[in-house]
C-alpha cells in the first residue's frame, strides 16, 4: 500500500476529478482513495484508463455506504463505474451500530472471492474497532480516520500499530486550516518547505499512509515531495504538542 496516496473527497465529478488524478499519477502517486458517497468513482476510473499504466501499478480504495442492504451489490456498482475487476482495497465508510459485524462478515467473503485484496474500515475509534474485531475472522487491514497535528489521535495510532493495522489519515492537512497555524509555518521556513509538506511528513514518520486531497496540480505535485527530508525529532514534539484531543477522541465524518 503506497504511503501517499491522493484522496478525492469534495471533488466534483468530472473534469475535476478526472485532471487531479491523472496530474496525481504524473506526478509519481500510485495511490487513489474514492468512495461509492463521493460519487466520482466514474471519474476515477476514467482517469486511471487514460493514464495507460498496468492495473497492478495502482492501489485503488473505494468505500461502501454502511447505510446500504448488500456489500456484495454496492461493491459491484462501484466496480462497475470503475470499470475495474477488483479493488486493492474496500472499506466500510464508518461504523454502524448493529450493523457493522454483519457487512464485516460481507467484506470477508468479497476479499475471499478476491473482488477486493484487503478489507478495512474507516472512521472507527477504539470502541468501535475492538467490538468489530471480536466477531471477526480476519483482521481489518487498514482503519482510516481524520489524524493530523491537531487530531493527533495517539491511542488509536499505537493500538492499530501494535495489532499490524495500516493507520491510514485523511484530512492530513486539516482541510487546509492547519497551514496557517504560526508553528507549522515556523518548522516549514526553516526547513525551507511547505507547511503542507511539513504536516505530512509529521504524519509519515508516525508510520501513517496519507492521502492529501488537492484539485490543483502545484499542490499536488509539492505534497508529494516528501521523502527528501525527515523532521527531527524536536520537531516532531513540537508538532505533537499540537494536539487538541489529548489522543483519545474518536473519528468522525
Amino acid at each position: 500500500m503506497p504511503v501517499l496516496g491522493l484522496g478525492v473527497w469534495q471533488m466534483t465529478a468530472g473534469s475535476e476529478t478526472e485532471q487531479a488524478v491523472e496530474w496525481a499519477l504524473e506526478a509519481g502517486y500510485r495511490h487513489i482513495d474514492t468512495a461509492s458517497m463521493y460519487r466520482n468513482e466514474q471519474s476515477v476510473g476514467a482517469a486511471l484508463r487514460r493514464s495507460g499504466l498496468p492495473r497492478e501499478h495502482v492501489f485503488v480504495t473505494t468505500k461502501l455506504m454502511p447505510t446500504h442492504l448488500s456489500a456484495a451489490r454496492e461493491l459491484d456498482k462501484s466496480l462497475g463505474r470503475l470499470s475495474l475487476d477488483y479493488v486493492d482495497l474496500y472499506l466500510i465508510h464508518w461504523p454502524l451500530p448493529l450493523r457493522s459485524a454483519r457487512l464485516w462478515r460481507e467484506l470477508e467473503s468479497l476479499h475471499q472471492r478476491g473482488l477486493a485484496r484487503e478489507i478495512g474500515i474507516s472512521n472507527f475509534g477504539l470502541d468501535r474497532l475492538g467490538k468489530l474485531m471480536r466477531g471477526a475472522s480476519r483482521m481489518p487491514a487498514v482503519d482510516q480516520v481524520q489524524f493530523s497535528p491537531f487530531q493527533y489521535r495517539r491511542r488509536l495510532l499505537d493500538y492499530c500499530l501494535e495489532q499490524g493495522i495500516v493507520f491510514e489519515a485523511y484530512s492530513p492537512l486539516e482541510r487546509g486550516k492547519g497551514l496557517q497555524d504560526p508553528t507549522i509555518t515556523a518548522v516549514a521556513e526553516r526547513l525551507g518547505r511547505t507547511p503542507a509538506q511539513v504536516m505530512l511528513r509529521w504524519a509519515i514518520q508516525h508510520q501513517a499512509v496519507v492521502i492529501p486531497k488537492s484539485s490543483r496540480k502545484e499542490r499536488i505535485f509539492s505534497n508529494a515531495q516528501l521523502f527528501d527530508f525527515e523532521l527531527a525529532d524536536n520537531d516532531m514534539r513540537i508538532l505533537d504538542a499540537l494536539d487538541r484531543t489529548n489522543g483519545s477522541a474518536q473519528a468522525r465524518g
